[in-house]
């Protein structure tokens, strides 16, 4: 039997419809692999992955986080907190992190409690869509009420973050119709953090408006408006598409790990240790691209000063030497030793987490209630084709009775 030459390539249609055995030869025949076709390096095993993340003086988030903006070598002159070193990323973070706190997180249990139920009290038990009746919508609809954003415009906004992120496949650089939805992502949130420092409101963009941040050079102490569109932009995105992906997928690892979901259903305080079952089994965030600033020597290979770098999460979280059976979902998982890097790892750990962690365990505790017993049309599944980002588009269910 002659075994296939081995090849990764984040733009393909093998990748896309998920890389798992992929990346199980990726991290046994090239830890560091090299991709001739698209000149960029890639780290697949967990030690390497989270190595990578804590040393951002090696690994660069400045020139972006995906393969065509990290290869051109221009610092963004828009940039959000995900595309910046310290110091500055430091002091951003620090603001965010002031009005994204615990406490906030939590006051939004019975918002986000409520769009979950609105939208799934309205779909069809004998058939729905699993993603696009329920997931892809109530996300966007919470972190944009977060956000401030009126309810007449949440669709649009949800529309252009989809129109951002979608990828054809071998496509690399952003299509015209995505770089349009950037730039009119860009001016909504810019206008809405205008709007709002001239008029506050209990939000977060109005929040953010109001703190203060500590800088380096001689910018005014506040954020401006450009920069609060920037970290919008991100958290809507981000925030949406983690939890819209995440419980379209839970869809599909419980029909193929039933006895899963009866644990669930028997000791439902398992809940937030499905969700991190989950994050790990089929991580959204598949990988994040850095830029190399110097040689660096890992497994007999030099990866140069200059270089994109791929950091698969998505494989990391497979890796069998840091996850024991780790292509099995195990709710009751010993998570003591390892964490998952589903939200990244270090000072680029995700903002968003405790959020999405919420949204989603509520999510799955109403989801118990509506379908104990449920099928998935498995051949009808059909998978996203986007930048960073994995999941499904399609998830056709059926609740049994």
């Amino acid at each position: 039997m002659t075994i296939a030459e081995l090849e990764f390539d984040p733009f393909s249609q093998e990748f896309f419809d998920g890389a798992y055995d992929l990346y199980a030869r990726m991290r046994e025949e090239a830890p560091v692999y090299y991709s001739e076709k698209y000149d960029f390096y890639a780290l697949s095993r967990y030690t390497d992955v989270a190595a990578a993340y804590r040393d951002f003086s090696t690994y660069s988030s400045a020139r972006g986080i995906d393969l065509a903006t990290v290869r051109r070598g221009e610092v963004p002159p828009h940039r959000s907190i995900i595309v910046m070193d310290p110091p500055e990323h430091r002091h951003v973070r620090g603001i965010v992190s002031k009005v994204f706190t615990p406490r906030a997180i939590a006051e939004l249990r019975p918002m986000a409690s409520d769009q979950i139920d609105r939208f799934l009290s309205a779909v069809d038990p004998a058939g729905f869509d699993l993603v696009q009746d329920f997931s892809a919508l109530f996300p966007i609809e919470i972190i944009s009420r977060m956000l401030g954003v009126p309810e007449a415009e949440r669709t649009q906004v949800r529309l252009w973050t989809d129109e951002l992120l979608h990828r054809e496949v071998g496509q690399i650089e952003m299509s015209e119709v995505g770089f349009n939805a950037v730039v009119e992502i860009s001016r909504y949130y810019y206008a809405l953090a205008k709007a709002r420092r001239a008029d506050p409101q209990d939000d977060m963009i109005s929040r953010l408006v109001q703190a203060e941040i500590e800088r380096d050079d001689d910018q005014p102490p506040t954020l401006s408006n450009m920069e609060i569109a920037m970290f919008a932009a991100l958290l809507g995105g981000a925030g949406a598409e983690t939890v819209a992906k995440l419980i379209g997928g839970a869809g599909v690892a419980f029909a193929r790990f039933p006895d899963q979901w009866e644990k669930l259903q028997q000791d439902r305080s398992k809940i937030p240790d499905a969700v991190e079952e989950l994050l790990r089994y089929e991580s959204p965030n598949q990988y994040n691209v850095r830029y190399s600033m110097k040689d660096v020597r890992l497994h007999g290979v030099t990866i140069p000063a200059g270089k994109p770098v791929f950091l698969l999460l998505g494989s990391a979280n497979r890796d069998p030497e840091a996850f024991p059976d780790a292509h099995v979902l195990d709710i009751d998982r010993d998570r003591s030793q390892v964490p998952s890097l589903a939200f990244g790892y270090g000072i680029h750990s995700c903002l968003g987490a405790a959020l999405a962690r919420l949204e989603s365990s509520i999510a799955l505790n109403r989801l118990l209630d509506f379908m104990p017993r449920f099928e998935v049309d498995l051949d009808r599944c059909t998978r996203v084709t986007m930048q960073n980002v994995a999941g499904y588009n399609n998830v056709p269910v059926r609740v049994l009775r």
